[in-house]
């Protein structure tokens, strides 16, 4: 038992000195023994709520001495199917499972006692390949819902695969925020403009180089962002492309405001509002990179920062990298939150940890 507990701890001291931030940040293990923990939502008490995927499970971390790290972990409920996707508003915790929406009222007053979910919405489609689900509360009160295509690519009777949706949870009525989306799992709105950002993942086996994954701005309800027929800027899907034949040529779509290499697989996002980092930092984002997993020698696993003048990119920069080291992986990052303090939460679905990332020059 002792062998195996220093085994653990030095996988841990490792992971930790191996990541690289910027001057003047630090990073520490905020959690452990959160199971394939996915995206993260921070409730008014400060509790951490957390979805995760293939462990079926959700769960509440909570810091009970506000020393900054995490002292308990419960698991909320278990057995679900892929409920990755975890949102809070006004008390309640919302979890996203492959085809309906569960919500668990009084959260933080019931996290330690199984508590039981209502479901509130079970009009999703059911199909588990990209089904699992990143959700959040817009400016607006509605719940925001992407629903990946059940393919690595393809063209789906089902409208509702590819895009995302939006929610009204008191009238239960869906609206489509976006389309021609094959992947979504991270998205949010823009602190000065109010414009939803969304990373999306590109398609698989077209090699190691193209396409590129995808950082997409939304201006508008109902706007096709060129997925299946066109990925990236103006790479034509070999297949897709050909069915539409001369009516390719004026293909109406929104290319994406960022390219991100091919394969890193862009998955969870914020817009930093926060006091704690450098004012340079204001209404950037924060980007989860969780790393290839079909690339001929691996890319990603990092958290990088995007920056922005109003509606336009200007740069993608390294924030938090050092955990891919030659082809060993040191931790995927899923997810990233901000804590009430300003600082970082980033989970990793691979190793089942929470890091915070803090700045103290």
């Amino acid at each position: 038992m002792k062998k195996l507990f220093f085994v653990a701890f030095c996988m841990f001291f490792s992971i930790l000195q191996a990541a690289v931030v910027p001057k003047g940040f630090q990073i520490e293990l905020f959690a452990s023994d959160v199971e394939n923990v996915r995206q993260m939502a921070l409730s008014d008490t400060g509790v951490i709520y957390a979805g995760s995927r293939r462990a079926g499970k959700v769960y509440a971390i909570v810091d009970t001495d506000d020393d900054l790290k995490a002292d308990q972990v419960y698991v909320i409920a278990e057995d679900l199917f892929l409920p990755s996707g975890v949102a809070y508003k006004d008390g309640d915790l919302y979890v996203a499972e492959v085809d309906k929406i569960v919500r668990f009222e009084n959260i933080d007053a019931t996290y330690d006692k199984r508590p039981q979910a209502e479901v509130i919405f079970d009009d999703l489609p059911d199909k588990s390949h990209h089904g699992w689900k990143y959700i959040k509360f817009g400016p607006d009160g509605k719940l925001y819902i992407p629903v990946g295509v059940p393919c690595n690519v393809c063209l789906s009777e089902d409208q509702r695969f590819g895009t995302i949706l939006r929610l009204d949870i008191e009238t239960k009525q869906l609206e489509t925020v976006a389309t021609g989306v094959r992947n979504s799992v991270g998205f949010d709105w823009h602190p000065q403009t109010g414009e939803l950002w969304f990373t999306d993942n590109g398609r698989d086996m077209m090699g190691d180089d193209i396409p590129p994954c995808e950082l997409n701005r939304v201006s508008q309800d109902g706007e096709f962002f060129g997925f299946p027929y066109v990925h990236g800027k103006n790479i034509a899907d070999p297949k897709f492309s050909k069915k539409l034949g001369k009516k390719f040529q004026g293909l109406i779509f929104t290319p994406p405001s960022w390219e991100y290499q091919a394969h890193v697989a862009p998955l969870g996002m914020m817009f930093y509002d926060g006091d704690m980092f450098p004012e340079e930092y204001k209404n950037s984002a924060f980007v989860a990179l969780h790393g290839s997993w079909n690339r001929s020698s691996k890319v990603g696993y990092k958290v990088v920062n995007m920056r922005f003048d109003k509606n336009i990119v200007t740069a993608e920069n390294d924030f938090v990298t050092g955990w891919l080291k030659g082809e060993e992986v040191l931790a995927r990052p899923n997810d990233v939150i901000m804590l009430n303090d300003g600082s970082l939460l980033v989970s990793d679905d691979g190793f089942g940890k929470i890091y915070r990332v803090s700045y103290q020059p």
